[in-house]
């Protein structure tokens, strides 16, 4: 259970929502070494009724409903030629181990990192019109990983983004046990990364839910494909998917998304979007505020969605650099594990339900202060900040 920390926010007896339009909270990070807890928040998570903010203003915005099939493509293309360069080190390639190391990391880690996003597509049936054909389209991107991840992914995404920052209901929140083992202690937090991709999985694992049909049919499927990639490809292909997989949702800018999504960088500000060059290959992952408030827009259009509704994101704080994200979480006192927003299933049901969204958003100003680059920010500032806030 967390803690509810002392907050000024007297507005919320308030019958409207006074998050609108903008939906940003009025809590404080959570500063390690100094509080034990994420930060609480007496309201529910900010994106449904930001998209009803955004709607009022920008109706034309369900136009970039539906889908991209070129999702379908771009798995076949990926799985394909991690396959052709798994068979490559299994079966043509006996240099030495450092070189299938390095490989792996730098070009299988790589590819390995993109399933992730097309996992993400097709948990929101975004690769195809057909519930079954984005299911299976997961089951083929799923091939490389050898280990069966697609089907959990789908469901423990979606409860994701119902429960955002629920305490025992979002599986992207860090475990009691992950925050306390793992401090603010930069050593452990770099292995940190290395588990976080296991550990979305292994924190649904831990709410005990009874294991779903296509769950089952994702492990038989992925017994099968290895199987077969043992048999024709060899061990050493084998080593070199596996390695991919640990580098790829570890401490690899591919998977800097995870960290860059929702750990609290200031105040207010349950969720980050990236902007730099990596979303051109990620398929616009780093769209995450723009992907959180439209769940049902692919991504090659998540792009538009700032461009027709830019008093919305253009004030919020962003990324502009993976690798950033990666060093400041490892080195950065400002950043552990706990660094998240947290509220109860109680809070979020009683605010969702009482709280109402104002029947019109309340006109913005036609200046408004940019949003912060956070990748921009000098070690020495976020050092700074921390002292600042660790004393006061």
């Amino acid at each position: 259970m967390v803690s509810e920390r002392n907050t000024t926010q007297t507005q919320a007896n308030q019958p409207f929502d006074l998050r609108n339009p903008d939906y940003l909270g009025f809590w404080h990070v959570s500063v390690p070494n100094k509080n034990k807890q994420p930060t609480y928040d007496i309201y529910e998570e900010p994106h449904i009724k930001r998209k009803i903010s955004i709607l009022q203003k920008h109706p034309e915005i369900k136009n970039l409903y539906g889908y991209d099939t070129r999702t379908i493509y771009i798995t076949i293309v990926t799985v394909s030629a991690q396959l052709f360069m798994a068979y490559l080190f299994g079966r043509v390639f006996k240099g030495s181990i450092i070189t299938l190391v390095l490989a792996a990391y730098f070009i299988g880690a790589t590819i390995s990192a993109l399933y992730g996003v097309i996992f993400h597509e097709i948990s929101h049936n975004l690769a195809a019109k057909s519930t079954l054909v984005n299911r299976w389209v997961g089951l083929v991107a799923n091939i490389p990983l050898m280990v069966p991840l697609s089907q959990s992914f789908r469901r423990y995404h979606l409860e994701h983004h119902t429960y955002l920052g629920v305490d025992g209901y979002d599986p992207d929140l860090p475990l009691q046990w992950e925050i306390k083992l793992v401090g603010n202690n930069p050593v452990l937090k770099f292995f940190f990364l290395f588990i976080y991709g296991v550990m979305y999985i292994g924190r649904g694992v831990a709410q005990n839910k009874t294991i779903s049909v296509w769950e089952i049919y994702n492990i038989f499927w992925t017994m099968i494909c290895d199987v077969l990639i043992i048999r024709f490809m060899g061990p050493r292909a084998v080593l070199y998917l596996l390695l991919s997989v640990l580098f790829g949702y570890g401490p690899h800018p591919g998977a800097a998304h995870f960290i860059q999504e929702h750990y609290t960088f200031v105040d207010g500000q349950e969720t980050y979007s990236y902007y730099g060059s990596g979303n051109k290959f990620y398929m616009n992952i780093g769209y995450h505020n723009e992907h959180h408030d439209f769940l049902h827009i692919p991504w090659s259009k998540l792009p538009a969605v700032k461009q027709m509704a830019p008093e919305f994101y253009e004030n919020l704080a962003y990324h502009d650099s993976w690798f950033r994200v990666l060093y400041l979480f490892v080195t950065c006192d400002l950043l552990a594990p706990q660094s998240r927003l947290v509220r109860t299933y109680q809070t979020h049901i009683y605010s969702k339900d009482h709280y109402k969204i104002s029947p019109q958003a309340e006109s913005k100003p036609n200046k408004k202060a940019k949003g912060t680059n956070l990748s921009a920010i000098s070690d020495r500032e976020y050092n700074n900040l921390y002292k600042k806030l660790k004393a006061a």
